[in-house]
């Protein structure tokens, strides 16, 4: 049965809305009509939620940590405003401390119009207490309430996203790399093939797709590939995408039509830059070399190619995809501040608690993530369990949000689990 993309993002929001399936935590899987997830945090979700409206009552327990959440907030709030205006704070600390403030200033503004409205609430409560028996006033107060409990739930969803915990480096664009892995020459051209759709992506969403670098195979696949992609949200939107894409199809190699595996990996990294990792010139060795290519084994007579090597990490980045040293030597710094950068995010991930949302996937390049089908013209994603049964679409980057929008969905799932079980 052919899954659309609304049906199988519905599903996985009714996931949301299964309020009443569970009263505590269970082994048992959470059914739908498609089976999408059956993991921890979505098990939890249905614990959190105790309707099936719409736009679903949050739970007690998760309103009731919501409101711890929401007290500490006002607290520093209002211990930084009181600091800000003492007399002795230095400008340095002033700086700080009104930056803080107006990072907070829009959750503030959330938290006072929940405190407003739950006032509201609560007048009209005491009025329809008050005069039960006079009938216009009670019916009046009834409509009131339930318009003023709508709008309640409303801003205690705003708020639940808002404090929900948030990777600074979503905001980016992104350094995309792949690989060919096991398999040859079929997983070069899989993996000219994957690196095409990404790039096909990027141009359907507007974004800014520019080739770093590409190692053509003897068959002109691509045994790596690289770009960056620029705009705003790119890296919170494909993040989830690292981890081997395998690929299940008849080379073109083949002679006798048997079914080859083959499989890439793709690595997706945010970009950054040196005030990032703040790049030391002592800690580079820079060296240029003639590049290579089909014209021959030196076909350019310049030394335009660019090796850089990070001494303290041993990281290096060979780039020679541009006739201009200038251009090499600066596609190559932006690779390693990247790769850099995200080095140091994951040691600071780690050093803090496990890998976030282990249902999803660490987005660790060894994990296999995605299965291409084309005998059976299907794409599994096995993290979520959506499969999209239009192979030749995907791979064109028509329909990657399939599987996108699922992983960033249970992500936020995973979020909501873990923020109430924080407290």
């Amino acid at each position: 049965m052919r899954r659309n993309y609304h049906g199988v993002i519905s599903c996985m929001r009714a996931i949301k809305q299964q309020m009443l399936i569970q009263s505590s935590y269970s082994t048992s899987e959470i059914t739908t009509s498609y089976p999408i997830i059956s993991t921890p945090a979505s098990m939890f979700i249905s614990h959190c939620f105790s309707t099936a409206e719409s736009q679903p009552q949050l739970s007690t327990e998760l309103i009731k940590t919501m409101e711890h959440k929401m007290t500490a907030m006002e607290y520093r709030n209002a211990s930084l405003e009181k600091f800000i205006n003492q007399p002795e704070v230095s400008p340095t600390e002033y700086s700080k401390a009104n930056k803080e403030l107006r990072r907070l200033s829009r959750l503030m503004e959330l938290i006072n119009q929940l405190r407003t409205k739950q006032k509201e609430i609560h007048s009209l409560n005491s009025l329809m207490g008050e005069c039960p028996e006079d009938k216009d006033i009670f019916d009046m107060a009834t409509e009131e309430l339930e318009r003023a409990k709508d709008e309640e739930n409303e801003l205690q969803h705003l708020l639940l996203k808002s404090l929900l915990p948030k990777d600074d480096a979503d905001e980016r664009g992104c350094i995309l790399e792949v690989r060919a892995g096991t398999g040859g020459e079929e997983a070069s051209l899989f993996a000219m093939d994957i690196f095409r759709m990404y790039e096909r992506y990027a141009q359907k969403n507007g974004w800014k797709f520019e080739v770093v670098e590409v190692a053509a195979s003897e068959l002109k696949g691509y045994r790596e590939a690289s770009a960056a992609i620029s705009g705003v949200g790119i890296y919170g939107k494909l993040k989830f995408e690292s981890g081997i894409h395998r690929v299940q199809r008849v080379p073109v190699t083949e002679k006798s039509g048997r079914i080859h595996t083959s499989a890439v990996s793709v690595a997706i990294l945010p970009q950054a830059d040196e005030v990032d990792v703040k790049l030391k010139n002592e800690d580079l060795r820079i060296d240029t070399y003639r590049s290579g290519g089909s014209g021959g084994q030196h076909a350019n007579t310049t030394n335009s190619a660019v090796r850089v090597v990070h001494i303290p990490t041993g990281l290096t980045v060979a780039i020679q995809d541009d006739r201009s040293q200038h251009n090499n030597k600066a596609k190559a710094l932006q690779v390693l501040c990247a790769r850099l950068y995200e080095m140091e995010r994951q040691r600071v991930h780690m050093s803090r608690s496990k890998l976030r949302s282990e249902q999803i996937g660490s987005g660790d390049r060894s994990e296999r993530i995605r299965t291409f089908n084309f005998p059976q013209g299907r794409v599994t994603d096995h993290r979520v369990g959506v499969t999209h049964h239009n192979v030749d679409d995907v791979i064109q980057g028509g329909n990657l949000d399939v599987f996108i929008d699922a992983l960033l969905l249970q992500q936020e799932m995973d979020a909501i689990a873990s923020f109430s079980s924080s407290q």
